[in-house]
């Protein structure tokens, strides 16, 4: 879980609080308050990942508080340093857009999960989701040209 929660993470630097540790502690109190039932260790990492998506949702709409200051920019005083509202931004772009996705294809909102927030290789999503690599590989393909388009704020065809 720490290996995921570290590669989420790095999207978010710099400026942020959250670190890898209180990541995974929030997903591990997640999961504990509201116990499921896994089959295996594939899974287990697969609801992780659906926890760890939650939580940086929910992280990114804190920033984005207008009782937080979510409408004041930060200033930064190093070069090329990218403020965590922009991240922040995109972070709630990608939720709203796999809300939207979620409406069409629950299945491709899985794959995503599983690949983009829970780090798994095609073999593992297959063995999570119940389907074989290649669907895997192909709902993947479907899912990031959807959300590509969504992003880009193409209207869908």
């Amino acid at each position: 879980m720490r290996r995921v929660a570290r590669r989420q993470l790095r999207r978010l630097r710099p400026g942020q609080t959250l670190t890898t540790t209180s990541l995974v502690h929030e997903a591990f109190v997640k999961l504990v308050r509201n116990p499921v039932d896994t089959a295996d260790r594939s899974h287990f990492l697969a609801l992780a990942a659906r926890a760890m998506r939650q939580i940086l949702v929910d992280y990114a709409r804190q920033r984005h508080s207008l009782k937080r200051g979510g409408d004041q920019r930060p200033l930064t005083l190093e070069d090329g340093a990218i403020p965590i509202e922009s991240v922040a931004e995109e972070m709630l772009a990608i939720d709203r857009a796999l809300t939207r996705l979620e409406s069409l294809d629950e299945r491709l909102v899985r794959v995503v999960e599983c690949r983009f927030f829970g780090g798994m290789t095609d073999e593992e999503a297959a063995d999570v989701l119940g389907v074989t690599a290649r669907t895997v590989r192909r709902d993947w393909q479907k899912a990031r040209a959807f959300l590509y388009r969504e992003l880009q704020g193409a209207e869908p065809a």
